[in-house]
């Protein structure tokens, strides 16, 4: 899906507007943020919130393209949990953004429950 992405970006995208592309892949974790150990977790999502985060972001000053995939239902360890990309301009442009898009995304629209 990641090399989908990039490479769909590459064609796509002015040459002169693309210097950078991020991407994220989240995963489930052994422990929990507090150091004790999960077996996995459930995973939801709000689907009409993220395309509405998604679509603000994309029209970022210097942003050409923000993608991202979230995985739902009962993950076990290793389980991908999300894939997040951000392709613009500049470092300065990009890496903001992607901070700013994965801690939304975490904090507002996905919901985790540790098992």
């Amino acid at each position: 899906m990641i090399e989908k992405w990039i490479q769909d970006i590459k064609a796509t995208c002015a040459s002169d507007q693309l210097g950078m592309i991020l991407v994220h892949n989240g995963i489930v974790r052994g422990t929990a943020k507090d150091g004790k150990s999960v077996q996995g977790m459930v995973l939801s999502y709000d689907e009409g919130l993220l395309e509405q985060t998604l679509d603000k972001f994309r029209n970022m000053d210097g942003i050409v393209a923000v993608k991202a995939w979230i995985n739902k239902g009962e993950l076990q360890i290793g389980d991908d949990i999300m894939y997040v990309l951000v392709a613009g301009r500049f470092r300065t442009d990009v890496l903001p953004v992607f901070q700013d898009l994965i801690r939304t995304i975490k904090n507002e629209i996905v919901k985790e429950e540790e098992r």
